[in-house]
């Protein structure tokens, strides 16, 4: 029996730890040949190691995504040295909190840059690429923060994950006739590295009893639906969000903490 993506190349950035690094172990098992897209080095190497080990196939390329040159370059690269591009993941995010009033203007400058303006410079490097193979999937890690729920200190983060909404919409109108497919994630509570500092706040009990499903999710639980929106079987699925959040956006049960 055949892997679902043997023989196709995928991009993921913030691929070394978390959503990143479930995604990559992911399309990895399932035959793609996977660039470990991210900024830190042992992370990277990591996670290559673990899938070369398992038998995949995986490069790693060290990348600042608030360097939109080297972004661009980092693509271009990528789909000339393996001769094509299908899928591109876009897992990297930057996170600055603090309340409105204390918070300075270089603090979202760094989020817009990898969470948003990132997301423009890889899709416009990817699509040249991925018509030229007939079309392909480009596929954004955002947030329920932002598009679905609020949380106080949460503004910037907030700010660019809803920005992505319309990011998504937009791109695939443009992209739908080169048979590219824009869709997005939302993931709530994720058990990852960049959640550790909410739990140790407020503690894993009191904040799974906000999620109907009462635990907070695992990263790849989150990558099993990347994977299923880079694959054949969502060849007609473009332009959608897909919330991963064990309901915890639902009205009925409020995540709110203050």
């Amino acid at each position: 029996m055949g892997k679902a993506f043997a023989g196709k190349v995928a991009i993921i950035t913030g691929s070394g730890h978390g959503i990143g690094r479930e995604t990559a172990l992911a399309l990895a098992a399932e035959g793609a040949m996977v660039v470990i897209a991210t900024r830190t080095q042992s992370q990277g190497r990591e996670v290559l190691e673990a899938i070369e080990s398992g038998g995949g196939k995986a490069l790693f390329r060290r990348i600042d995504l608030g360097d939109h040159l080297e972004a661009r370059a980092m693509v271009d690269e990528v789909a000339s040295s393996l001769g094509r591009l299908d899928i591109v993941v876009h897992a990297a995010a930057a996170y600055d909190g603090g309340r409105i009033e204390t918070t300075s203007l270089e603090g979202l400058e760094t989020v817009l840059n990898v969470n948003v303006k990132a997301c423009f410079t890889l899709a416009a490097a990817a699509l040249p690429h991925m018509r030229g193979g007939g079309g392909g999937r480009f596929i954004v890690i955002s947030s329920v923060t932002g598009p679905l729920v609020s949380m106080p200190g949460s503004a910037f983060y907030a700010t660019s994950k809803a920005a992505l909404t319309g990011f998504i919409r937009t791109a695939a109108l443009e992209f739908a006739a080169d048979k590219v497919t824009v869709n997005g994630v939302e993931p709530g509570l994720i058990d990852t590295p960049g959640l550790a500092g909410f739990v140790a706040r407020y503690g894993e009990k009191a904040i799974s009893g906000y999620i109907p499903l009462g635990r907070l999710g695992h990263p790849r639980e989150v990558a099993a639906v990347v994977k299923f929106l880079a694959s054949d079987e969502a060849s007609y699925v473009t332009g959608e969000t897909i919330v991963v959040d064990g309901g915890g956006r639902l009205p009925e049960s409020p995540l709110v903490v203050r």
